[in-house]
């Protein structure tokens, strides 16, 4: 789904420089540390030799471990895993209208040269992918074979975000493609580079108001952007987002079943054990009848109202 800037903000207040604290609705309670920080994510597909190829061909990731029918990935030059596979054979491909839980996941380059030489290998091997110039970046979006969205994108440099109000500014204008590319230099991609991570999930959502309580004041991210149609997205230490959510799966949309292509799971990295203690302390007691949160071992594992799963662990 598209919406300009200027469908936005173009009728508010003029733009200012999103300086740090300048932006995003604090949690009335506990907060997220500014170090907060995405781990892997973690999918389910029918065919792991399948998926494998997509995303070591087109993607450009490498798998550093596979047992079984399940595979962990990373950047080329990383052992961080930025993905796990998990196999069931045969697992319905994604459903046309959509599921509530992935919308998509978004691996976040280092800088603008290496989105820039992804983008031209896509071209190099005929995959098409849609475009978004988000204002705090540029994305290009794609599908793995099982119909489970990705984005890859890059980052523009902080001092160029803009807020209105407390709101920081986001759309999805189109990108200037042939400004990209110009700045690809003399490399040629060579799978994803060193600094790559796991820049934020967007997940379809039943009700933008509990999400808001359940990712908000339960788990502690800020509101960052909040006038995106049927959209709300959240951050912390002032990242325009790690996570966002929406309701266009439309009324009434079911969870992806447990034999579908879907998102078991992603993940939250803290700084320390206190600090995953903290928040399973506060989740725990104010969280919706609708969610829940429990330990396993060292670890929370969250479940929002419509299922969706989140880990939060100690950053490793």
């Amino acid at each position: 789904m598209g919406v300009g800037s200027q469908d936005i903000f173009g009728g508010k207040a003029g733009p200012q420089p999103a300086t740090p604290g300048s932006y995003g609705e604090v949690p009335s309670a506990y907060r997220l540390p500014e170090a907060t920080r995405l781990g892997a994510v973690v999918l389910q597909v029918a065919d792991l030799e399948r998926s494998l190829r997509f995303y070591e061909h087109v993607l450009g990731m490498r798998t550093l471990t596979r047992d079984g029918g399940i595979a962990r990935l990373s950047a080329q030059a990383s052992d961080r895993v930025l993905l796990e596979l998990r196999e069931w054979p045969g697992a319905r491909p994604v459903a046309g209208r959509g599921r509530l839980g992935l919308f998509h996941f978004a691996i976040l380059l280092p800088d603008r040269p290496a989105l820039a030489r992804f983008v031209k290998h896509l071209g190099n091997i005929g995959v098409r992918a849609g475009a978004g110039d988000h204002l705090v970046s540029e994305a290009f979006y794609l599908n793995d074979p099982d119909g489970l969205g990705i984005e890859v994108y890059a980052d523009r440099p902080r001092d160029r975000w803009m807020r209105v109000g407390r709101e920081l500014m986001m759309g999805t204008d189109p990108v200037d493609v042939p400004d990209l590319v110009s700045v690809a230099g003399p490399l040629s991609w060579v799978g994803m580079p060193n600094g790559t991570v796991m820049g934020h999930v967007h997940l379809h959502v039943g009700d933008i108001a509990k999400a808001s309580a359940f990712y908000g004041e339960a788990l502690g991210f800020d509101r960052i952007v909040w006038s995106y149609p049927g959209a709300l997205f959240f951050g912390a230490g002032g990242y325009h987002h790690h996570l966002g959510t929406n309701v266009w799966a439309g009324p009434g949309a079911p969870p992806a079943g447990e034999d579908e292509a879907r998102l078991v799971e992603w993940t939250i990295e803290l700084p320390t054990a206190g600090d995953v203690d903290r928040l399973a302390q506060h989740a725990s007691a104010v969280v919706s009848t609708g969610g829940s949160v429990t330990r396993d071992g060292d670890d929370v594992v969250a479940r929002d109202p419509w299922g969706t799963a989140v880990r939060v662990r100690t950053a490793r």
